[in-house]
Parts: structure tokens; sequence; C-alpha cells
């Protein structure tokens, strides 16, 4: 298996499965049934002992509890990236307001999820079918995630993890941050990432960018769409006005959640945005 390979079989997956549309018994809306969640995937190709791996265990950028690949997998030789752009349909659900989601990104960021934790599964038991070994953090029984309340601790409100999926993506050669904080690939912002770490010593890509946020055009456009007031020209991102909006469509929407606001209609929504 080449890399080439890796690619169309990964491709394929997306592309055939079921589960990459929102099947008829859980569509929010009659007219969601069999909407397609994900366009065809990108992918980068990163190198397991590249530095930033490193630096993302330092206070401050991700911290000590980041996972570098080689303690998830000793014999680690490549980090598949995957970016899944969403369909322009969960882009543009018809449904959704100022203030709330709509019922198209609702299933992309739920149904998605379900859907990209299965193309993982399969994906590993591809690639350990021709001889090779592989492994997906994000399955893992040794992951973990937490969402601070920032009533203790300001600084650490807001969503952390030892794996996480943009910030593997930054290294890998995917993009850089924008404003909000998400991940602005060549195929833009919206969107959803995974990965895979295996020994297969697969050719790798170099970055295509120098600074964290080089892609981003500082805009604000994300801002002006935030409905909780999260997001400033000036200061950045509060993760904890972010989470407490995020419970409240969790409240609103049980069993699912999410925000659509700063990932789409804004420049950087499939492309990277002019300068």
């Amino acid at each position: 298996m080449d890399r080439g390979e890796l690619i169309q079989a990964i491709s394929g997956i997306v592309e055939d499965s079921l589960e990459n549309r929102v099947s008829g018994d859980c569509a929010i809306l009659p007219e969601l049934s069999g909407m397609r969640i994900f366009e065809s995937p990108l992918f980068a190709f990163g190198n397991p002992l590249d530095p930033i791996f490193d630096k993302l265990k330092e206070p401050g950028v991700i911290g000590p509890h980041f996972t570098s690949p080689r303690e998830w997998m000793p014999e680690v030789k490549t980090v598949i990236s995957i970016f899944l752009p969403f369909t322009e349909a969960v882009r543009r659900g018809k449904d959704s307001s100022p203030q709330w989601p709509s019922s198209a990104w609702l299933h992309g960021r739920i149904e998605g999820q379900a859907f990209i934790n299965m193309m993982l599964a399969m994906a590993v038991a591809e690639i350990e079918s021709y001889g090779y070994k592989a492994m997906a953090p994000s399955l893992d029984k040794r992951y973990w995630s937490v969402i601070h309340d920032g009533n203790t601790n300001p600084e650490k409100a807001g969503f952390t993890s030892n794996w996480s999926e943009r910030h593997v993506a930054y290294v890998s050669g995917h993009g850089t941050f924008g404003l909000s904080k998400g991940l602005i690939t060549k195929r833009g912002i919206a969107g959803r990432f995974a990965s895979i770490l295996t020994d297969m010593d697969i050719e790798k890509d170099e970055r295509y960018y120098t600074e964290l946020y080089e892609n981003c055009s500082m805009c604000g456009a994300c801002a002006k769409r935030c409905p909780a007031g999260a997001i400033s020209v000036l200061t950045g991102k509060d993760h904890k006005k972010c989470s407490d909006y995020l419970d409240t469509t969790a409240a609103k929407y049980a069993p699912r959640y999410g925000c659509d606001k700063c990932q789409t209609k804004v420049p950087c929504e499939t492309c990277i945005p002019e300068k």
C-alpha cells in the first residue's frame, strides 16, 4: 500500500458509505433524510518527529498533558491528518438563524462525528490488512477530553484533550489557525479533522506556511457572526463564552449541540481568504 492507494481507500469510504448520509430515522427534518454530510477529504502527511509536537506540550500552547505521536505509538513513522469539508447542504442549512445553528449543521456535528469514528476504524483495519501497524488516537482507550468551566481558573476555560486534531493538522501541513481558533485549510474552515498514526513510511508534506495565523485575513467576519460575542479582533477568543453558548445549544437541541456561525458565511468558509 502506497500513499496514493491509502488516499484512494479512505476517500472511497467517504464517497460510498451510507453513514456519510443522514438516515431517515434520525433526521430532524424530513427534507434532511439522505443528506450527505462530508465532501471528499483532504490529506496531509506529517512527520511524528517534528519538533512542534514537543512544543505543543508547553504551557500556554496545549500543555504537558498533550500526548505526542511517539507516546501513542513508539514505532510510528507517519502522522496522517484528514480534513473532511462539510457539504454545501450542511453549510447552508435553511433553518439557521443569527442566534441558533441549523438542523443540518447539528447533524454534521453529531452524526458527522459518528461517521468519522467509523471511517477511522475502517481505515485502520485497511492499513493493518497490508501488514502495517496503525491506530487512531481519538478512538484509543487512553484518549481523554475535558471541558473546564473556568470558575476556578478563567485561563483554563474551554475544551482540552491529550490529542488535538486541529494542532496535529497544523503540524502536518493542512493550514493555519484563524481568529476563531478553527483551522483554515486550502478548502476552508468548515469541516472536521481526524488522524491516524502508522508505521508506514509515507512521503511527508511540507508546511506551506510559517506563521500561526498566516491563512487568516483577520477580517473579523467570524466575530460579527458569533452569537456569544466570544470572538474579538483585538483580544482573540473567549473560550468560556463559547463553551457557555454551546451549553445552551445542548439544552435546546439535546442530544445534539453545536454552532456554525464562525465557519459559515465567512471569507474562509471554503478557501484561504484574500488578505
